[in-house]
């Protein structure tokens, strides 16, 4: 194709995302009700701990209700036309790929979108006990004003951490396929491996909140050592083909 047939093939694919992202935000509009309330539940829960009028989600401007269903309806946007916008850009990128390069580039991709969306819903599950632990610091004589804006903000980037925390593994067994880390490599380094796990997690989570904090951990821990047998595991394999072919994997250069 020549430059000009690429750039065409672009606009088309980008027009398309551009339209399923509009249908998405258009559907996530109508349903930021349920998310409101589905996120807001702890709120609740507080307030009625505290025996009511102690904890509400706070509205500080004119048009910060219709700010927070917009900015809403285009995260939830993305999720939902994530299938059309996605396939458009594979579908740009395919025919430029190997064989090889397709195979690992549909591997990588299911493998670490049902990964982000198990960190998200582990997101989803931490963040109640999170806020409820943070506000109980509160004197008995204060109310918890949570502003719409910043609760959001807290929520969409709590989950996006925890989300993206759990691909990692990914883009390890991804490196090991590209022979630049070993799977022996990933065990050597298991107590660096436990060490900034725990340490994410006790950032990610207040520091009285032991329970999710380990409960973190414990998954970033688990889904590291499953990349490293699983590289592991690739290594035998290559190691086994190279003796095949008359190779000494422990030799390259001979």
């Amino acid at each position: 194709m020549s430059l000009g047939e690429h750039l065409r093939e672009a606009r088309k694919r980008l027009v398309i995302g551009v339209i399923g992202l509009a249908a998405g935000m258009v559907i996530a509009f109508i349903i930021t009700d349920p998310v409101i309330n589905f996120l807001t539940e702890p709120i609740r829960v507080i307030d009625e701990k505290r025996g009511g009028d102690f904890a509400e989600l706070m509205f500080t401007g004119i048009a910060s209700g219709f700010n927070l269903r917009i900015r809403m309806a285009l995260s939830i946007g993305l999720l939902l036309s994530a299938p059309v916008w996605l396939w458009q850009i594979w579908a740009f990128i395919m025919p430029g790929l190997t064989r090889k390069e397709i195979k690992y580039t549909v591997a990588f991709v299911a493998a670490a979108v049902p990964l982000f969306f198990a960190g998200g819903y582990v997101a989803v599950l931490v963040a109640p006990h999170v806020i409820e632990v943070m506000s109980n610091f509160v004197p008995e004589i204060g109310v918890n004003f949570f502003d719409s804006d910043y609760y959001y903000d807290f929520i969409l980037k709590f989950v996006l951490v925890i989300g993206v925390s759990f691909v990692l593994p990914v883009f390890m067994v991804a490196l090991n396929l590209a022979g630049i880390m070993t799977g022996k490599a990933m065990l050597k380094g298991w107590r660096v491996a436990i060490l900034v796990a725990s340490l994410f997690a006790a950032v990610a989570t207040p520091a009285a909140d032991i329970g999710s904090m380990l409960m973190l951990a414990g998954i970033l821990i688990v889904l590291y050592f499953a990349a490293a047998f699983l590289s592991l595991f690739f290594d035998r394999g290559k190691r086994k083909r190279e003796l095949a072919a008359g190779l000494d994997p422990d030799n390259p250069v001979a």
